[in-house]
């Protein structure tokens, strides 16, 4: 009976629930559009990109979210992202990613040629236009393979500033006499409506909420009323939490914000990061809070290089708390967060996953299959269960003609 290895993950269906659109660009792509647009790189090499923004290690977090000053800057135009969602979804369709939610911040990326609605048209034509191309292959259409499914993921940041986007400029300067917090609700809670509004309207398959940005100081309390909003509409919410904040941000994010997913949890198990006073037992306040994700199946959705990119506390994948999550029996998916800026994909993210956490093949499977069980699918609940099938069966073929 032959291990988990490479090529097995690289054959298997693969799902890749967190994944930001302006962090997974190709670098070729992003130098010709940057030549194009008249935006100002480092250089204008791959191999100088790599040295000198896109690296292997990053010493700070800042140092890993300058990289976005470059990438957004080519996406203030309809065509731009389009093509960028299409090139993303190519190349995880080469490496076996059958389900995919990408996630973007369309009122990053309007401008005065772009609005934030046009944004979101071109993400979804970007990725529909590789679906068509993927489902209509013989192998999918014999099936031989799996078709290609996908959902988009707005999300609102919980600060911002006026330099990050016209959008954002505009809305500072007409919400001057209002406070800063107030201001960054205003803003999500616009675009829940709009979402809401895009897939009421025109059927867009934009799939769930998120909120991203930085924990400490702009809590997700701020943006309530836009997690009411699309709770009432029955979308599905994520929620970047406990990445760089404790447990406290992770009970925030499902008490106020409905979460179905958390974005990360790393610092689920951090009791020492317990600010509240309130709180008089931290270690009973995590054993409470990572029971009840677990029992109520809130998917956690775990980006390993990521993490060990950002948190210098997190010395290696062994030491990752997705090996906690997996033994308390969390619903744990591994995705990518960005393909560029961390230079991965989810079949590194997996094999990183085996090569350092000791899994049975039942473990494993139940990751893989988590990411297709915690999608926030966009078509309905029956659609779904048929397509988890048909990756279970997939699975299971390919385990009998590799593994055993």
């Amino acid at each position: 009976m032959k291990s988990i290895n490479a090529e097995f993950i690289r054959l298997i269906p693969k799902a890749d629930l967190h994944v930001h659109l302006d962090g997974s660009l190709r670098l070729s792509t992003l130098i010709e559009l940057a030549q194009k647009e008249g935006v100002a790189l480092p250089a204008y090499t791959e191999k100088g990109l790599r040295e000198k923004v896109f690296k292997k290690q990053y010493a700070s977090l800042p140092e890993y979210l300058k990289g976005f000053d470059y990438t957004t800057a080519v996406m203030r135009s309809a065509e731009n992202i389009e093509r960028i969602a299409y090139e993303l979804a190519q190349d995880a369709l080469a490496e076996g990613v059958r389900y995919m939610e990408v996630r973007f911040a369309p009122q990053l990326h309007a401008s005065d040629k772009l609005t934030v609605a046009d944004s979101v048209r071109a993400v979804v034509a970007g990725m529909r236009r590789a679906q068509k191309e993927h489902n209509a292959l013989p192998a999918v259409k014999n099936e031989k393979d799996l078709p290609f499914h996908f959902g988009v993921i707005a999300c609102a940041m919980r600060s911002f500033n006026a330099f990050m986007s016209p959008y954002y400029k505009n809305l500072i300067g007409a919400l001057s006499q209002y406070s800063k917090s107030e201001i960054f609700g205003v803003a999500s809670l616009e675009l829940a409506r709009l979402v809401v509004k895009l897939v009421r309207e025109e059927k867009l398959p934009v799939v769930g909420f998120d909120l991203a940005g930085e924990e400490a100081g702009y809590p997700a309390s701020d943006h309530i009323e836009a997690y009411r909003y699309v709770h009432k509409n029955f979308m599905r919410k994520t929620v970047h939490s406990g990445e760089a904040y404790g447990p406290e941000s992770i009970f925030q994010a499902i008490t106020d914000c409905y979460a179905n997913r958390i974005g990360h949890g790393t610092h689920l198990f951090d009791a020492d990061m317990i600010k509240d006073r309130k709180v008089k037992d931290k270690k009973a306040y995590v054993e409470a809070l990572a029971n009840y994700i677990a029992s109520e199946r809130i998917g956690v959705e775990v980006c390993l290089t990521s993490n060990l990119q950002t948190l210098p506390n997190i010395k290696s994948v062994a030491r990752h708390p997705v090996r906690e999550m997996i033994k308390r029996g969390l619903s744990v998916s591994i995705a990518t967060d960005n393909r560029l800026v961390s230079n991965t994909t989810v079949s590194k993210e997996l094999e990183l996953l085996v090569k350092n956490i000791p899994l049975t093949r039942k473990e494993f499977k139940n990751i893989i299959i988590a990411g297709f069980k915690g999608a926030f699918f966009p078509g309905t609940y029956m659609d779904r269960r048929v397509f988890v099938r048909q990756v279970i069966n997939r699975y299971d073929a390919l385990v009998k003609k590799y593994l055993d």
